[in-house]
């Protein structure tokens, strides 16, 4: 289930598989990797549990944070797991020592920028006036104090819209 509260988590596994990944990684080029089918294999399910714990978020955090290209960390999972005959070597590399740091450096950032408590109060899903309620919550923010940049992040609005209310 995707629900606001089980997002800290899911965040802190994508730094924990990157992690591993960056450990598996070190030292090889494209060439060892691909000739070493421990550390091929070990990093290809460690970057599938990264593109799983990415899926597994709740759509109101991804939509927060569109500067993550969540659909093409999923989409790698997806390939991972479905396409596996097809996987190419050099896309799974340039991943393990591009993709996978930037991810990290990011997901590092929501976790230390976001205020938990706050984020997993907020109703897990909207209903048919989904837009009038993710109005009435960033007013409760904003008349609480919470500054718009952060209230943008939270609820998808633009900074923009936030100032106005």
């Amino acid at each position: 289930m995707r629900e606001r509260a089980r997002d800290k988590g899911r965040l802190e596994d994508i730094l924990e598989y990157s992690d591993n990944v960056a450990m598996l990684i070190e030292g090889h080029t494209l060439e060892t990797m691909v000739a070493d089918k421990r550390t091929y294999y070990s990093i290809m399910k460690n970057v599938e549990i990264v593109g799983e714990a990415a899926y597994m978020l709740s759509k109101a955090f991804k939509r927060a944070h569109p500067a993550t290209p969540w659909k093409t960390v999923q989409g790698m999972r997806h390939v991972l797991v479905h396409d596996y005959a097809h996987i190419i070597s050099e896309t799974l590399y340039d991943t393990a020592v591009n993709g996978i740091p930037e991810l990290r450096k990011q997901v590092e950032g929501y976790l230390s920028e976001t205020d938990w408590e706050v984020w997993a109060s907020l109703p897990d899903e909207f209903g048919v006036n989904a837009g009038e309620d993710i109005v009435k919550i960033a007013r409760r923010m904003k008349n609480d104090g919470m500054p718009a940049g952060q209230i943008a992040r939270y609820t998808g609005l633009l900074e923009e819209e936030v100032e106005k209310l």
